[in-house]
């Protein structure tokens, strides 16, 4: 009986980081599908660069504005619960896609990413941080990265299949369109909007699927769940006085330069293949591909290096080499550039994660704050790429 009880919460533990798999690889699938729609959005609502990079501010605003109510939530119902609200919420946006896409107008579309962003904060608020405590400590980073490597996983079949499937491979303007296209501009700017209405509804229907999956799952209980508070305490639903850890407060920094350089970059990519490298648009998504393939396998050899390396020294390391690869984008730009963005990718993979657990690292009862204060932080994904944006408009004027 003794040697059964190890071997069954071996066996909980194992199904447990599964699942936590599976909600990362959607996570990869939908969050990266925003860099997809930002050249989409150029063409079906005549966008400016910087009117365009509005998807990613509705999108991760939501990160900011909802981690705290998210932490709240999480320590009313708990990690469970959470996550299944977090998958019901975000169902609720990708069907809110379909008839926002019938509408065509970009302010819906907007209110619609506002609402799957929040369904993901909330979802990140409560997986993250339950990575990186299923297990022992000193472990962390290297689960937690490999926990996120599913995320790559999402988002290279996000960049590889999805895009060739929502894009059409052409890119018109109302002054490039063939005149003897059939139906003219409307009926081309129909055909890129009804691309965009299947995958949305398959995705919902998905989400909801897997929120089903998790009403009949058994997840262990870890920290404080289910614990009651000290005698004469008053248990806070938010706890700021964890923003006094000197290694979380560098850990928010971090992740909010870290989120909105990346998405920077990534947001940037197709343009950068289109307009700067001269790539037609069905190479740029393969492009894409191959940039979240190198994000992919960052994950997965980063994991294996950090048995080995201690994972603070490869994140100095990984993040030397990107400020390098940025400077050959800028002084040799082309197809040179192209391939720095590639390994950018490659180290990029790791920092997100490993940032993560290292500031989680030791905050025992305060780990739900801390994950809030941190999944706050990817508001730098609204921020940065917003900038970026308005520099590239300012240039082009």
């Amino acid at each position: 009986m003794g040697n059964n009880q190890p071997s069954a919460r071996k066996k909980t533990y194992y199904i447990s980081l599964a699942i936590l798999a599976g909600m990362f690889f959607i996570f990869g699938f939908v969050s990266w599908v925003n860099s997809i729609l930002i050249p989409y959005f150029r063409i079906s609502c005549e966008l400016t660069h910087f009117e365009s990079y509005f998807v990613a501010f509705a999108f991760y605003i939501a990160y900011f504005v909802m981690a705290i109510p998210s932490g709240i939530l999480l320590k009313k119902v708990g990690f469970k619960k959470g996550i299944m609200y977090g998958f019901m919420l975000t169902a609720l946006g990708a069907f809110i896609f379909v008839p926002a896409a019938l509408a065509r107008q970009f302010e819906i579309f907007l209110i619609v990413l506002f609402s799957i962003g929040t369904g993901l904060a909330i979802l990140q608020t409560a997986a993250n941080p339950y990575v990186t405590v299923l297990g022992a400590p000193e472990t962390a980073p290297r689960r937690f990265n490999l926990a996120q490597s599913f995320n790559g996983l999402g988002a290279f079949i996000a960049a590889m299949f999805l895009s060739k499937l929502i894009l059409s491979g052409t890119h018109y303007t109302r002054e490039t369109l063939p005149v003897d296209y059939p139906g003219g501009w409307q009926a081309y700017i129909q055909l890129e909007t009804d691309a965009m209405k299947l995958p949305y509804l398959i995705l919902a229907l998905l989400l909801l699927a897997i929120a089903v999956v998790f009403v009949f799952s058994k997840l262990p209980k870890i920290g404080d769940e289910g614990a009651e508070p000290a005698s004469g305490k008053k248990e806070k639903l938010i706890d700021f006085d964890v923003l006094k850890r000197s290694h979380l407060r560098w850990g928010v920094i971090a992740q909010f330069f870290y989120n909105g350089g990346q998405t920077a970059i990534n947001s940037l990519f197709l343009v950068y293949c289109c307009t700067y490298a001269g790539l037609p648009e069905d190479t740029a998504t393969t492009f894409f591909g191959l940039y979240m393939l190198a994000f992919l396998l960052g994950r997965w050899i980063g994991t294996g290096l950090m048995v080995k390396f201690r994972p603070q020294d490869m994140l100095l390391v990984y993040a030397l080499m990107n400020i390098l690869l940025c400077g050959v984008v800028m002084l040799w730009g082309g197809m040179i550039g192209l391939y720095a963005m590639l390994a950018i990718s490659f180290f990029m993979s790791i920092m997100y994660p490993t940032q993560f657990s290292l500031a989680l690292k030791g905050l025992g009862n305060q780990t739900k704050s801390g994950s809030a204060f941190l999944v706050m932080a990817i508001v730098g994904n609204a921020c940065l790429p917003q900038l970026t944006a308005y520099f590239m408009h300012v240039n082009e004027h």
